[in-house]
């Protein structure tokens, strides 16, 4: 008896297969070639690999149709999502490239466990089934828990990773049960009606509107609290200042702006497009988790003296920022958020790069006091990490202001003012911090000469590719907020 087959169509995972390949090549090179010569082909292979996902994941552009019976939404949301992680994973190999060397830690490893999270997390901006999902989250969490442990001299970053895996272990938990429950509900777990003629989640709220969905809604708070700790949304925050702390810088800032991204990208395809009729029912939860993340992560943040830690409770606050664009749970909600996490990616990631050329050899220069007097050794490098403070505070003519205006906006037009004006009130609570480091680098004299930098002009690049991003998006915003509001979700049942 012939088997009905399912067609094979790979164009929807085809960025995800070119890093799985890249990543192979990476570890097999270095094998075969060993300490003969400089290990510099291996950022050139990952560069390779990274530009090859990204063209992969534009030529999807306009596609918008599910592949691989119903699992996979090869849509313009995805593709946005595909190729804004495809920039960050570069501008990380690029900015790891120096700092490995300087640290003597450079191996095929770092750079095959950077590809494969960002496949895992280029899985998750196109999973249309919860299951895919999910062997998603866990593909790029485990690459995230080594990557974090990668100074395997430091026992500051083995306990990191440590706190990172058990707790990512413990969400896990509840995202698989909010799986469980809406199979029970749904008697699926695609999102959109497979190719068998499977009605999904989708097409299961449509004909049952008005029966009782107490057990998809309970699904929904808990798949709520496994995408929470992605994000870093209090109060699944936990783990966050620590992984941040102990984390090699580059991959900190990989942390912060790729993850973000990932995660809301999936919690933007999950409960603004196919559990939006059970918005009366989140939308509750996610505007408390929203505003506490906001108002802690802001609050928190003051009393740090460790670089990276004041840097952690911001992202913390962002991911409350980014919220508000997903209670408004419109158009503009959705847009607004991807604008917002792509600059502030950008933003973090230059932030990242210029505490990982001032921390020295074993990060031992990353606490504010570090800082006293840079402007007077490293007037750029100063520059640079005053331009990227003052775009995560939302000052106008940087990117950072946009993307608030952009989000915050979107909630007034739900309806929701009163969050928009929180999340303004804690925008000023932050500026505070921001200003603390800036007091410091242009007010206070150092103790001591600022030593060379050991970083050259790679991570320097990658300083000013990030400064220019950070400026142009401020003042020509319209194109890539154009080109977010086109990023639109499957519309098929």
């Amino acid at each position: 008896m012939p088997l009905n087959l399912p067609a094979v169509q790979l164009g929807g995972i085809g960025p995800e297969i070119a890093l799985t390949v890249t990543a192979l090549v990476a570890l097999v090179a270095e094998a075969m070639v060993g300490d003969k010569i400089s290990r510099w082909y291996l950022p050139v292979i990952a560069t390779a690999g990274l530009v090859v996902a990204g063209v992969l994941a534009i030529a999807a552009w306009n596609t918008s149709k599910v592949q691989l019976a119903g699992a996979i939404a090869n849509d313009d949301f995805a593709v946005f999502v595909k190729v804004a992680l495809a920039i960050f994973g570069l501008l990380t190999v690029w900015v790891a490239r120096e700092y490995l060397e300087r640290e003597g830690i450079e191996e095929s490893e770092f750079y095959a466990l950077v590809l494969l999270a960002v496949a895992g997390m280029m899985l998750m901006a196109g999973a249309a089934d919860l299951i895919v999902m999910f062997l998603a989250l866990e593909t790029f969490s485990i690459a995230l828990y080594v990557l974090v442990g990668s100074r395997r001299r430091s026992l500051d970053g083995q306990e990191s990773a440590m706190k990172y895996f058990l707790l990512g272990a413990f969400s896990s938990a509840f995202f698989l049960l909010g799986i469980a429950l809406a199979y029970g509900a749904a008697g699926t777990t695609n999102l959109y009606s497979s190719p068998g003629g499977v009605q999904g989640i989708a097409g299961f709220l449509s004909t049952h509107a008005s029966s009782n969905l107490g057990l998809l809604s309970m699904a929904a708070v808990l798949l709520i609290v496994g995408l929470g700790f992605k994000i870093a949304a209090v109060p699944f925050h936990m783990w966050t200042p620590d992984a941040y702390q102990g984390a090699p810088s580059p991959v900190t800032g990989f942390m912060a702006a790729a993850t973000k991204i990932a995660a809301f990208a999936a919690i933007l395809r999950l409960f603004d497009a196919i559990l939006y009729p059970l918005r009366w029912d989140w939308r509750p939860l996610v505007i408390g988790i929203a505003i506490i993340t906001m108002i802690a992560g802001s609050i928190a943040a003051i009393v740090q003296e460790d670089v990276k830690r004041m840097l952690a409770y911001s992202s913390i606050a962002h991911a409350g920022f980014v919220l508000t664009g997903v209670i408004a749970a419109n158009d503009q909600g959705v847009s607004g958020a991807l604008f917002y996490l792509v600059t502030y990616g950008i933003t973090v990631l230059g932030a990242f790069a210029v505490v990982a050329m001032l921390s020295g050899r074993d990060e031992q220069r990353v606490r504010l006091t570090d800082y006293r007097g840079l402007f007077y050794d490293h007037p750029l490098l100063a520059g640079s990490l005053t331009l990227f403070l003052l775009s995560l505070g939302g000052v106008p003519i940087t990117a950072g202001f946009v993307g608030k205006v952009l989000v915050f906006g979107a909630a007034v037009q739900a309806g929701y003012a009163w969050v928009s004006v929180i999340g303004v009130l804690a925008s000023s609570v932050a500026m505070f911090f921001y200003l603390r480091v800036m007091v410091v680098m242009y007010m206070q004299e150092s103790e001591d000469a600022q030593a060379a930098l050991p970083m050259g002009s790679l991570a320097g690049g990658v300083i000013a590719l990030c400064a220019v991003a950070t400026i142009f998006f401020g003042l020509a915003w319209g194109p890539l907020f154009e080109v977010a509001q086109k990023a639109t979700f499957f519309a098929g049942g």
